[in-house]
């Protein structure tokens, strides 16, 4: 069991990524990495990874290892050198030949899908046949993303291997829902849109992100579809509904009286889980909530509210100190009681006040932030939300009380430019893994996307952020790739043309192109694109991505200087 050329390339300044031979490959060499990068030995050849390893992600036949933002914890060629040497020996073989036989799931399926008697027709054969074509299959999950806890699984006979995905995806897939598509079967863990073959449904639940390990199945395993018997009605699993409102205990918190467009509780967000196809998420300005957090007293990573556009109004239980930071000095309306105080600085409140957070300007978002930090529930180790998968408490809603947490010495200043830079948005990108032409003669997408005026798009989330070309031309339509693991900062190429800048909710495997990747000291601008922004695309080499980096954590910590109540000196 080996890999094959390339051994090992850059994904964007602080991930790498791994191509194998084959599925199985790729799970033995996560497998291994994964325990070396916590620090276990005993398999002849491998030593421990040379530095923290936050992710790592299996996709068809790839794997995905993620460095933490530290750059001072972990060096990319370092762990490049490492990999590199690691998939040049005997240890993965080793490793694999070590493992436990992968487990083996049945599934019972009521096959009665909206597109089983369709499918029947397309692959030339009865219902029945289809039936017994998939129940017969010995099916291996090739890797879990899109949502989480959803199973790629390999092993299709050749009739429904050669289906494509539907020309319209449908908006809604009920969760239970058995499908086809692409070379794969699956089952959708909970209702999202989707663009697979409906053949039948299930009950059994394959995700639960309340109890470990959260993912029913993982890379490797085997799965078998039975068919119900006669007479069978198997409810799908149950849907989410509306979430009751947050509500703290006794003592300090913030109390939501008037929801702005869209307010979620974010902090650091989740790493280690999108193996299991669950986003990190976390906040889409990673800069403004550190920042609003150390002028706080509090932890860099600890939990805010995200403000887009315009922001709430909250009660204040508990006397304490609250900040706005936004994209510069002066871009968030901010008022206590009805009164103007000053964005990007602290403000002492007192139990009964309203603090209001207004309009953001010169960007789209802004963290309202209290000493101590929220303490809302935590799930999957992060308070945060993401809109793709779901998790978290969603949108804060009339009627929430968020508790705070214990609160230590606020600081006294925070140095923050004022306003925004007029003109394009200038992003820092290193090449993609996929940056070259189909024919593979150069990077022609990289360049063109270089060369290119690009215009935000009206659909931006935190999903991710389309781009439009000015004058309408840009790079050649991007063709599917295998489903590769994805890293926030990617520059997808989608058949249309227009690039998408996946931001933190994005899915943890895609099928498009990745051409470039945002360095990783730049992932803070993305957050603040909007609507008819410009942006342009400044190359730069993975030494050049690395001291921008470090100058990006020197002056973060330098950012925020004395302590509150700021007296001459301090």
């Amino acid at each position: 069991m080996i890999v094959r050329a390339p051994l090992v390339v850059p994904f964007g300044d602080r991930a790498l990524l791994v191509t194998t031979d084959d599925v199985a490959a790729a799970h033995a060499l996560a497998g291994l990495v994964t325990e070396l990068g916590d620090g276990g030995g005993g398999i002849p050849g491998a030593r421990p990874a040379p530095g923290p390893i936050d992710e790592v992600v299996v996709g068809f036949a790839t794997v995905l290892v993620a460095l933490g933002p530290d750059p001072a914890t972990a060096d990319l060629g370092e762990m490049a050198a490492w990999l590199g040497h690691l998939v040049g020996t005997d240890a993965v073989t080793a490793f694999a030949s070590a493992r436990p036989d992968p487990a083996v799931h049945e599934l019972p399926v009521v096959f009665d899908g909206a597109d089983l008697v369709a499918v029947a027709a397309a692959v030339g054969a009865s219902v029945d046949r289809v039936v017994d074509l998939l129940v017969t299959a010995e099916l291996r999950v090739a890797f879990v993303g899109f949502a989480p806890g959803f199973p790629y699984l390999v092993g299709l006979p050749d009739e429904l291997a050669a289906l494509p995905r539907r020309t319209t995806p449908r908006t809604r897939v009920p969760g239970g829902s058995v499908a086809v598509a692409g070379g794969f079967a699956s089952v959708y863990p909970r209702s999202t849109p989707g663009g697979w073959h409906l053949l039948g449904r299930t009950s059994e639940s394959l995700f639960d992100p309340h109890r470990p390990p959260h993912s029913r199945v993982a890379p490797g395993d085997r799965v078998r579809f039975v068919e119900a018997g006669a007479g069978a009605d198997l409810a799908p699993p149950a849907a989410d509904g509306v979430r009751p409102s947050l509500a703290a205990p006794a003592g300090p918190a913030l109390e939501v009286t008037d929801a702005g467009l869209l307010d979620l509780v974010q902090d650091a967000g989740r790493p280690g889980v999108a193996r299991l196809g669950v986003p990190r998420a976390g906040a889409a300005d990673p800069r403004a909530l550190e920042l609003v957090n150390l002028l706080l007293g509090n932890g860099p990573g600890a939990a805010a509210v995200e403000v887009t556009g315009t922001g709430p109004s909250v009660g204040v239980v508990g006397s304490g100190h609250i900040a706005v930071v936004g994209p510069g000095a002066g871009t968030v309306e901010v008022r206590v009681d009805g009164r103007p105080v000053a964005d990007a600085a602290v403000v002492p409140v007192r139990d009964g006040q309203v603090v209001s957070v207004g309009r953001v300007t010169g960007g789209l978002r802004a963290y309202l932030g209290v000493a101590g930090g929220l303490e809302t529930p935590e799930l999957l180790g992060s308070r945060s939300s993401d809109v793709l998968s779901g998790l978290g408490a969603g949108p804060l809603r009339a009627g929430d009380r968020l508790a705070r947490g214990e609160p230590a010495r606020a600081r006294g200043r925070l140095h923050l430019p004022s306003g925004t830079i007029a003109g394009a948005t200038t992003v820092r990108v290193v090449a993609g893994p996929h940056a070259r032409g189909d024919d593979g003669s150069g990077d022609d997408r990289f360049r063109r996307l270089l060369a290119t005026a690009w215009r935000v798009a009206a659909d931006l989330d935190r999903i991710g952020v389309r781009l439009e070309a000015a004058d309408g031309a840009g790079p050649e339509a991007g063709g599917p790739v295998a489903s590769t693991p994805m890293v926030t900062g990617a520059v997808q190429l989608p058949p249309d043309g227009r690039p998408i800048i996946l931001l933190p909710d994005h899915a943890t495997v895609g099928g498009y192109p990745v051409v470039a990747c945002v360095i990783a000291a730049d992932l803070s601008v993305l957050g603040q694109l909007a609507p008819a922004d410009t942006v342009a695309f400044v190359p730069v080499d993975q030494d050049a991505a690395a001291e921008a980096l470090a100058r990006y954590w020197a002056a973060r910590d330098a950012a925020v200087a004395g302590w509150f109540p700021t007296v001459a000196g301090t």
